[in-house]
């Protein structure tokens, strides 16, 4: 049997069926066409729904940032994964499907962002427990290449969502179902595409994937006073010097400068090159065939030359074409700069996960990446509102999204300081 065959187990088929399921929500939602619908058809102009976008965004972050860790000490106590994922999955399911009544008004801006709010914290929540799953699936040696698979997949799964949603709501003339256009009825009807996506595609997770075997399980009374107990001296035990410690900073202000990106690049796409829904569709699926293409390959460069190199890489390549999207100064060279940094998107994430994995004690695994989910998230509020105020400042998307490009930077030098376990084998 090949390499590739023994990875492929159950577990492991259905743990990585996840990011397929769940990316369906940042892709079209956050990213490309609920964001971009809400800042051109809902907002009273291009500006302020840029700048309230950023506001929700930061709202969000800042609940996510708070909780996770508390929830996945919790999870740690009573020995479960699966439920917490549920609760968690359904919540964010619920609040996209309920995005549907946003119509194309100011009057809707609250509900709107109030519904992106509580969807982004039930996604964010859930893949807490999602990523503590991997080390409890994947082999030691092949952690790069299951996350590297996972994230690919994801990305794909965006794609497959994104190219229904233009094919059979977005361009279909005329539009099914009686949708009306008038209405954006076919726009706001990929918020209930994204939801049955989600819904459907994560059963065969919790089909698939066992709950991990645990020495002991207590009950949630319980166990809420343990977890939070053992979260102090987690968090009060975190030195500077500690490996774990600078990985979680660096990963801190690399995660906010992606989500940043994540957050609003359609929304720039849109505004500073005038690209229509079906263009940045369009342009969604082609990045998301560079991120997962990027996210495979460099699953197999992680296992091989270990995380730190692989992000170390990807972040390099990221400033670079982050830089030159930027200055583009037509739509053609966007499309260059954005091909390009698709490829170094995936493998930022899947890398810092397979990091994360190695560093995290068996015993402490929902804790540590409810840790690992607050450093990518504790200044994901600075991101947003810094890029929101920046472009109401100046008046220029261009001059918001530069705000990113400090943050990967920064993140990318102190990455330098850590000193990762070296890989336990090759592949």
């Amino acid at each position: 049997m090949s390499d590739g065959g023994r990875l492929l187990t159950r577990p492991v088929v259905g743990w990585c069926l996840y990011d397929w399921a769940n990316s369906a929500f940042p892709t079209v939602v956050s990213t490309f066409v609920f964001a971009t619908y809400f800042t051109q058809g809902v907002a009273p102009d291009t500006t302020t729904g840029t700048f309230l976008w950023g506001n929700a965004t930061a709202i969000a972050a800042v609940v996510i940032a708070v909780a996770s860790p508390v929830l996945g000490a919790i999870a740690d106590r009573t020995g479960r994964r699966k439920p917490w994922l549920a609760v968690f999955t359904l919540l964010c399911v619920l609040a996209t499907a309920a995005l549907w009544t946003v119509e194309p008004d100011p009057s809707f801006v609250v509900r709107a962002l109030s519904l992106v709010i509580i969807a982004t914290i039930g996604f964010e929540f859930a893949t807490v427990f999602y990523n503590a799953m991997l080390a409890e699936v994947a082999p030691p040696a092949a952690l790069g290449r299951i996350s590297g698979l996972g994230w690919g997949l994801g990305y794909f799964g965006g794609l497959a969502c994104l190219v229904v949603a233009l094919f059979v709501l977005v361009q279909a003339d005329p539009p099914p179902f009686g949708l009306d256009p008038a209405m954006a009825e076919p726009v706001r009807a990929t918020v209930l595409l994204v939801a049955l996506w989600f819904a459907v595609f994560s059963l065969l997770t919790f089909l698939l994937v066992p709950e991990p075997p645990m020495r002991a399980r207590a009950p949630l009374r319980r166990a809420v006073g343990d977890g939070l107990r053992q979260l102090g001296r987690t968090v009060r035990g975190l030195r500077w010097r500690d490996t774990m410690t600078r990985f979680l900073v660096a990963r801190m202000l690399y995660a906010d400068g992606l989500t940043t990106l994540f957050a609003f690049g359609g929304i720039y796409a849109a505004g500073t090159f005038g690209m229509a829904f079906d263009e940045i569709i369009v342009f969604g699926i082609a990045l998301n065939l560079t991120a997962g293409a990027g996210a495979v390959a460099f699953g197999w460069i992680d296992d091989w030359v270990g995380p730190k190199r692989a992000i170390t890489g990807a972040l390099i390549g990221l400033a670079l074409f982050g830089t030159l999207a930027l200055l583009a100064p037509d739509k053609t060279w966007f499309w260059v700069a954005g091909m390009a940094m698709g490829t170094f998107m995936g493998p930022v994430q899947a890398a810092s996960r397979t990091l994360m994995a190695h560093l995290a004690p068996a015993e402490q695994r929902a804790e540590m990446f409810g840790i690992f989910a607050l450093s990518g998230k504790v200044t994901n509020f600075a991101g947003p509102l810094v890029l929101g105020w920046a472009t109401l400042a100046f008046d220029s998307q261009r001059a918001g999204m530069a705000t990113i490009i400090v943050f990967l930077v920064a993140g990318l030098i102190l990455l330098q300081t850590v000193r990762p376990p070296l890989p336990t084998t090759r592949p």
